[in-house]
């Protein structure tokens, strides 16, 4: 049934997220290094093995947020040294994330430009 679905991708990356905000209200642990903390553990849960069930659980509720792209990037980069060898570490995780990647600096910029950004003072 897809209700369930919905409903496991929902609880999936809102616990993720709640992780997130207890880091933030908890610890002065900066939203920057919470997201490379992220990133990172989704790369180092993924080269276990472990993060590829809680995919299979959560669906999109575990591959959208940071540790899913964590995740994307240590799967990538096991494909391409199954297919380019060595040279598969370098390019790997970012074959394997263009589109995030792509859509993030597109977003990015149209959001300046419609926005008109200013630095925190």
């Amino acid at each position: 049934m897809i209700v369930v679905e919905y409903l496991k991708a929902f609880i999936t990356g809102g616990l993720i997220c709640v992780i997130a905000q207890i880091l933030i209200d908890r610890t002065k642990i900066t939203p920057g290094r919470i997201l490379v903390l992220f990133v990172t553990l989704g790369v180092i849960v993924s080269a276990l093995g472990l993060y590829q069930p809680l995919v299979d659980f959560g669906g999109a509720g575990a591959t959208v947020p940071l540790p899913g792209f964590g995740h994307a990037l240590a799967q990538g980069v096991k494909k391409g040294v199954e297919e380019y060898g060595l040279l598969g570490i370098f390019t790997g995780g970012v074959s394997a994330t263009a589109g995030g990647i792509t859509a993030a600096i597109v977003f990015g910029y149209l959001a300046a430009v419609f926005f008109s950004p200013k630095s925190k003072k």
